[in-house]
């Protein structure tokens, strides 16, 4: 009897083990599953509606769907700007000047790096599968759109303008921009050639690099000022801290928001079938190449530098993954994939609060990887045989061009006619390759998120002493504000009658 108790018992332990195993499994896991469940969702009722349909959606119609997604990508934007500038500030004014240059050096370093191999991997796609081949007469693929004339020389002016803006504030509303304004003359009568003359000034769009770049300098001043700079490095601390609290509750929205979009997008999308037979071999090409360098190419590097498991690592990331695919933005998506970094994957914050503003701004491995392929794929789409100069020119330009992308949707287009550019390809042919933009434009946002997570771990690993020497050396110091650990402890303040008086 005392045996069949003893075996009973045993029985509703295990049970009750497997069910808290199972409920702290679906615990830890919920905002993954929801995230999966809504891409799966999103794509399968897209395509149903588009496809097995005869419902015709107006575009007021589409805009609706999308509306949801919209509110959402709204909520990340509004945090973009407070979170890079907290993070920069206070990642960099509690780092020393040793410390802080070479995690700057390192993150440089593996940004081009990462960029570079991105592009001639794309170059040895096109090339070995030359899907512009395919078409023998430009004209049999659609064109969608109008392609923005640019100017090489002022594209990178304007780049420089935006590194360095007159005034702060109003880049966290205006970027500087110079668009190419057709003349009109008496000869335009007499010749088909359109001359343009430069024009700029600010649009109406934030200047994020120019703020990545006041915030660092703010914070390399910040952290010389040492004690005298203790109040307001405690003010950037905390600010940091509270918008990591808003993107906490943000995130349990994103399922909902990416649900939307996707759906809406596909909905959006006109004959599915017609644009496979035009330029399906263009989206094979690009494809293959981001799954070579987000599967293999970057969790090597991962497994070369840490010597852990990359595929484990990028398991705790998934969310900002799926995030990155839902919105097509790398700025949108940096809020979430702090949070996965800090909490899943154990990323010091020093590091990814400088790293991940930084990269999600100017390292664009797969917006690089994409201009190449579709440079030469245009160039095989017009049977112009580009030369080993021609091929050298594309990898520079679009490793250079790519760094100038903005983390937004698309940006890479404006970038494309830079490319086009620089080896004489028609920049009115960028509009073969608008149709399937958007979906690619998704793929590529998550591999240049991928690489940025990668690039966080990497530079963690290889700067772990001297960021266990800083932790070493702020706990001799009295001193709450210089412990790198984000402490922030109530200052105390002297009043002219020798009370302590705490705000």
């Amino acid at each position: 009897m005392e045996e069949n108790n003893e075996i009973i018992v045993g029985e509703e332990d295990g049970t009750r083990i497997r069910k808290e195993t199972f409920s702290g499994f679906l615990k830890k896991n919920l905002l993954i599953i929801l995230l999966m469940t809504s891409l799966v969702l999103g794509c399968s009722l897209g395509f149903i509606l588009r496809l097995a349909t005869d419902i015709e959606f107006t575009d007021d119609q589409v805009e609706y769907i999308l509306f949801p997604g919209v509110l959402f990508l709204n909520m990340l934007k509004v945090l973009i700007i407070p979170l890079i500038a907290s993070s920069l500030i206070s990642g960099m004014a509690n780092l020393d000047q040793q410390a802080s240059g070479k995690l700057g050096s390192r993150a440089v370093i593996y940004y081009f790096l990462t960029t570079a191999i991105a592009v001639i991997l794309g170059i040895v796609m096109v090339v070995s599968i030359k899907p512009g081949n395919i078409n023998d007469d430009a004209e049999e693929i659609d064109r969608i759109g109008t392609s923005e004339p640019v100017d090489t020389a002022d594209a990178f002016m304007d780049l420089l303008r935006n590194i360095f803006p007159p005034n702060i504030v109003e880049a966290c509303m205006r970027t500087y921009k110079t668009r190419q304004i057709a003349v009109e003359n008496e000869m335009m009568n007499k010749t088909e050639k359109v001359v343009y003359e430069s024009s700029g000034g600010f649009e109406d769009k934030s200047n994020i690099l120019g703020i990545v770049v006041f915030s660092v300098a703010f914070g390399i001043v910040l952290g010389r000022m040492k004690e005298s700079g203790d109040p307001l490095r405690a003010f950037f601390n905390s600010l940091n801290e509270a918008v990591m609290q808003l993107v906490k509750v943000v995130i349990w929205v994103s399922p909902i928001g990416i649900f939307f979009l996707i759906m809406g997008k596909i909905i959006e999308m006109d004959d599915w079938a017609k644009m496979f037979s035009q330029i399906g071999m263009y989206m094979v090409t690009v494809i293959a190449g981001l799954a070579i360098h987000g599967l293999f190419i970057l969790p090597l590097l991962y497994l070369i530098f840490v010597r852990r498991n990359p595929y484990k690592y990028l398991s705790g990331v998934t969310p900002a993954l799926m995030t990155a695919f839902g919105t097509a933005s790398s700025s949108a998506t940096l809020p979430l994939t702090i949070t996965c970094l800090e909490e899943n994957n154990r990323i010091d914050k020093r590091v990814t609060r400088f790293v991940l503003p930084i990269g999600a701004t100017i390292n664009m491995d797969g917006t690089a990887l994409y201009e190449a392929v579709a440079a030469i794929f245009i160039a095989q789409v017009n049977g112009i045989d580009l030369d080993f100069k021609d091929i050298i020119t594309i990898s520079i330009t679009a490793t250079l061009a790519s760094v100038g992308a903005a983390g937004v949707p698309q940006a890479g287009l404006v970038t494309m006619v830079i490319v086009l550019n620089a080896v004489g390809l028609p920049a009115e042919d960028v509009t073969l390759i608008l149709v399937i933009d958007w979906f690619l434009d998704r793929i590529r946002t998550t591999v240049n998120v991928e690489g940025d997570s990668f690039g966080a771990g990497i530079i963690a690993h290889l700067c772990r002493n001297d960021l266990a020497e800083i932790d070493a050396s702020a706990e001799k110091l009295p001193n709450a504000y210089s412990n790198a650990g984000y402490d922030v402890i109530e200052p105390t303040f002297v009043n002219v009658d020798n009370a302590d008086t705490k705000f």
